[in-house]
């Protein structure tokens, strides 16, 4: 799959018209997939589309721009209130790629989704990964890290470092979730991460698909 270096929207041309979970097909506006800079060292992973994002087809966009604001704060998007915001050096993207308004994605969606996911990391073999809110965390778990679901809290791991496999994960809550506090202490840790050699695994990853680590046979 080539990317489109020069689209920020869907730039891996994704199917736009997927018909795998049917009653997310009725109930979504767009299918909402990543947007952003194919070689970016940080790509931020929410669970699915906020019903701004749904309704723009830009992910964090809307309702759900707290995201893109404390990007804005660390230097990693020009225009945080615009449509389509100019990003740099960062990817935005779900697991589950469609919004239904009164409930999150099933297993089932989520798996359905899980091809487009590892697409985009396999392709864009980011430095850090940023799961939004408890259910992007535990999607990673058990490829991306060492730890099982059960034993990864986004509550108590907001605003931290955590090794994954090949790159570092920083979490942070669901916006919804997130007092003034919170929202600073996120914006501080990934302005000092920034200020790190945080270049320390690309291209030394593993297979994402398999989960296999880059020092594993």
């Amino acid at each position: 799959m080539d990317a489109r270096q020069d689209e920020l929207a869907n730039p891996f041309g994704m199917d736009e018209d997927c018909q795998l979970c049917p009653e997310l097909c009725e109930s979504r506006t767009q299918v909402v997939h990543g947007y952003g800079d194919v070689g970016a060292d940080f790509v931020v992973l929410g669970s699915s589309p906020s019903a701004g994002a749904d309704a723009a087809g830009v992910p964090f966009t809307g309702d759900d721009r707290l995201v893109i604001e404390s990007l804005s704060r660390v230097g990693l998007v020009a225009d945080p209130a615009a449509e389509e915001p100019d990003v740099d050096n960062v990817y935005l993207s779900y697991v589950t790629r469609c919004r239904h308004p009164d409930r999150e994605a099933t297993d089932e969606e989520v798996s359905n989704c899980e091809a487009y996911r590892s697409s985009e990391l396999r392709m864009i073999n980011p430095e850090i990964i940023v799961p939004v809110g408890g259910v992007a965390l535990e999607a990673l778990a058990f490829e991306y890290t060492t730890e099982s679901a059960e034993d990864l809290d986004v509550g108590e791991m907001h605003a931290t470092t955590v090794r994954g496999r090949g790159f570092e994960l920083v979490p942070m809550k669901e916006p919804a979730d997130q007092s003034d506090a919170d929202t600073e202490a996120f914006v501080e840790h990934f302005a000092d991460l920034l200020g790190t050699d945080y270049r320390q695994t690309k291209g030394r990853q593993g297979s994402l698909e398999s989960g296999r680590g880059p020092d594993e046979e």
